[in-house]
């Protein structure tokens, strides 16, 4: 008989009681909304919430005409609006601290071979989230406002309204920001084994006719922001498949 001794199973007896987890949860969930919540005064005494919505309106108003503002068609939309865009500006600089903490409450139910891979990706999607949406912001605002503005007739005065020029740039940041994050998809695709990094090579063609027609359906219905979607989601799965060969070389188990 063999008197090799069985192995040991690195996470056994780390089982906690599931109302544990649930304390565990909360606290998580606390120490993320406080995050949000500093960041949100810290942003409310400067530059404060007026000023937060001029720079977020800074690159429509840079293309109306001379004279033309955007209007309030609400009573409130002038109080509610500044303080949305606080609270959404709030959650972005505390998304580091609500994604570790995230990480945080799983890492316990991880091997150690997955903590190596978690991590990066934690700080990754972080980064590349916040890529995408100031590449939206800092480009293709600019050059979206600017080619809608070239068709508007000269009969038409622009005035939008704040409260529609607040849900155009939160869906453009969503999908920006989601857009970007195509190599963390295609990295944590592969090293979980449902692809692998030859199949992804092979539906690459297919992946750049999806990123055309996501594109068409988030985006305005114009050649640039479509364009602006679709060739950086081409460049980045290219980079999720180099990451993905990478990862699973660096991540597999000791």
């Amino acid at each position: 008989m063999s008197s090799t001794p069985p192995e040991q199973d690195e996470l056994a007896g780390t089982e906690q009681p599931f109302v544990q987890h649930l304390v565990e949860l909360r606290d998580r969930l606390m120490k993320a909304f406080a995050a949000v919540a500093l960041a949100a005064m810290a942003l409310a005494l400067f530059p404060g919430p007026a000023a937060l919505y001029d720079w977020l309106a800074a690159p429509l108003v840079a293309q109306l005409p001379e004279g033309a503002t955007l209007i309030a068609t609400s009573v409130i939309s002038p109080f509610l609006v500044p303080l949305k865009i606080l609270l959404m500006t709030s959650f972005l600089l505390a998304l580091p601290v609500v994604l570790y903490q995230l990480w945080a409450f799983v890492a316990p139910g991880l091997y150690s071979h997955e903590k190596r891979l978690v991590m990066p990706l934690v700080i990754s999607s972080t980064v590349l989230f916040l890529v995408g949406v100031a590449f939206c912001y800092y480009f293709v605002f600019g050059q979206v406002f600017k080619f809608i503005q070239s068709f508007a007739p000269k009969s038409i005065t622009a005035a939008p309204d704040i409260e529609a020029y607040l849900g155009f740039v939160i869906s453009m940041f969503l999908a920006f920001g989601m857009a970007f994050e195509v190599p963390v998809v295609v990295v944590v695709l592969a090293r979980m084994g449902v692809v692998t990094v030859e199949k992804l090579r092979e539906f690459r063609s297919y992946f750049i006719v999806l990123a055309f027609v996501i594109a068409a359906i988030v985006t305005p219905p114009d050649v640039v922001s479509q364009l602006a979607l679709a060739i950086p989601m081409c460049l980045l799965y290219e980079l999720g498949i180099w990451a993905a060969s990478v990862f699973i070389r660096h991540t597999q188990p000791d």
